[in-house]
């Protein structure tokens, strides 16, 4: 028996929402980029970009457990001397909760060119509407 290796034109994508409320921050990322990378199917080959497209509701409302709230700080680099910006997440959660997301995902993708096509497909709202009902995403419930 053959092992079966992907190619790129093969690659059948299918549509998934998640919704994110009550939710640990890291299990719901873990199960996201799961899906992004395409390690749910049978077919996964490392080397193509298998995964699916993913759809994150309820951005805003996802949990963050013990006191991650107040002491977990997102910190960038603008480039300048001196530009190390630092941001708490208790502000991202209000201003941007689907940023917070978003960062949490692309955390746990590989960091090379498959990782950053991956996140890509996903699409994550801070509220229940999204404006992606014409591809008929099939609802995934997060264990």
């Amino acid at each position: 028996m053959s092992t079966c290796m992907l190619k790129k034109e093969d690659v059948q994508r299918k549509w998934y929402v998640i919704d994110a409320a009550n939710r640990p921050l890291g299990r719901l990322a873990v199960e996201v980029a799961r899906l992004l990378m395409g390690k749910h199917r049978p077919d996964y080959t490392p080397h193509v970009d298998c995964g699916d497209h993913v759809i994150v509701l309820n951005a805003a409302k996802v949990a963050l457990t013990g006191r991650k709230l107040e002491q977990k700080v997102y910190r960038y680099h603008t480039g300048w001397v001196g530009g190390l910006k630092e941001i708490g997440y208790k502000t991202l959660m209000v201003k941007e909760p689907e940023k917070a997301v978003k960062l949490a995902v692309a955390g746990m993708l590989p960091k090379n060119s498959i990782g950053r096509q991956s996140l890509t497909r996903l699409r994550v709202f801070a509220r229940e509407q999204h404006r992606h009902t014409a591809q008929k995403p099939k609802p995934i419930s997060v264990a």
